[in-house]
């Protein structure tokens, strides 16, 4: 079965940095738009960043852009999200998720399969 994986979530001082890893399996995964979202304590869950099969093109949600980068590699079957100069408002679980479409979509609704989260924590 499909199985998407997060990790390198942990908790961060504000300025500091973290890498997202996402290691999929049983899919193809060079035929699926990735994405990441993240949903705090109490809110919804938001669209964070995506990238199209090749990862030629990438979207990301204005509060991120210039901050963090998504990116992939095909060959290992993994999305990274790289996140830098973090804020305090960062603070959320972060989700992984893959899209059969060819269409990178921003919304959650779009996704099929998703990953388990990981607690992205940083302190002010």
């Amino acid at each position: 079965q499909v199985q998407l994986v997060e990790s390198g979530g942990g908790l961060v001082q504000a300025g500091g940095s973290l890498k997202l890893s996402c290691a999929a399996s049983g899919l193809t995964f060079s035929r699926y738009v990735m994405g990441w979202f993240r949903q705090a304590s109490g809110k919804e869950r938001e669209f964070v960043a995506a990238l199209n099969w090749f990862g030629s093109e990438t979207y990301y949600a204005d509060f991120v852009k210039g901050r963090f980068t998504v990116s992939r590699d095909n060959a290992k079957n993994t999305v990274y999200l790289r996140m830098n100069s973090l804020k305090p408002e960062d603070t959320a679980v972060y989700y992984c998720a893959a899209d059969s479409s060819i269409v990178v979509q921003t919304s959650a609704a779009d996704y099929v399969y998703w990953g388990q989260g990981t607690q992205v924590t940083v302190s002010s």
